[in-house]
């Protein structure tokens, strides 16, 4: 075998040694990636709202906006679009970005609205009142009164306060109003405590109720009770018998 024979058939062996080796590691790498499957989640819009909604607020187009959640995490009472939500009233504080879900809504009139007005440990007392105790007219839900009672007697009439600083609920069946305008009303709805409760329904009963209509920004100064001093008094000794005897000014 000549030279050049053996200088071709190392040459050859290299070259399919280099092409074993290339075929050897693109298989390797095939079999390395991983296979990675897309999974298609299918979404549907949904209502949220676009702020903070108090308790008392009328659901209007405006508080609401829309984002897409999964299918599976919506239920059939999830509310979908405005018209859904329009015209009812928030019983529990909504926050921005939360769902609007039936649970936190009521339909306008129901009682369920007002109840949700009222805070812990309160309780909310109606009273019959004509167009003078409703303050001729320009009493409005959120307004704080002080409740007086009259009282006939045979020796004329005395009146007093029997409760201050109290938040009126509502005005007839009014719980929440944006309009300033006087309304003559039959009966108001105060929140109260249950202590205060039983004394309005007392001296209700008792004599002619008036509501005077109160600033929002007065506070009431605490009632500081006056200690009352002891009269100065010296004290007598007469043999072995002692005496304190009061010294008038």
């Amino acid at each position: 075998m000549s030279r050049s024979q053996i200088l071709m058939l190392l040459l050859l062996s290299v070259v399919f040694g280099l092409g074993a080796v290339y075929v050897a590691k693109s298989w390797m790498d095939t079999q390395s990636q991983p296979t990675v499957e897309l999974e298609e989640v299918e979404r549907h819009p949904v209502l949220i709202a676009a702020n903070v909604l108090e308790p008392g607020t009328i659901l209007q187009e405006k508080h609401f906006s829309t984002k897409q959640m999964e299918v599976d995490w919506i239920d059939e009472t999830t509310l979908k679009s405005p018209e859904e939500a329009v015209g009812k009233i928030v019983a529990n504080t909504i926050y921005a970005g939360e769902l609007i879900s039936p649970n936190r809504i009521a339909v306008k009139g129901e009682g369920a609205t007002l109840a949700a007005l009222i805070p812990e440990n309160k309780r909310a007392v109606t009273i019959r009142v004509n167009d003078v105790v409703g303050v001729a007219g320009f009493l409005l839900p959120g307004n704080k009164v002080d409740v007086l009672n009259t009282i006939s007697s045979r020796g004329g009439a005395n009146t007093r306060t029997v409760l201050k600083n109290i938040k009126v609920l509502a005005v007839d069946q009014t719980a929440k109003t944006k309009d300033n305008k006087p309304v003559i009303v039959r009966a108001v709805t105060l929140e109260v405590t249950p202590k205060e409760a039983e004394k309005l329904l007392t001296e209700n009963s008792k004599g002619d109720i008036q509501l005077a209509l109160r600033n929002p920004h007065e506070v009431d100064k605490p009632v500081v009770a006056k200690r009352r001093a002891p009269a100065p008094s010296v004290t007598v000794i007469k043999g072995a018998q002692t005496s304190k005897v009061r010294v008038s000014n």
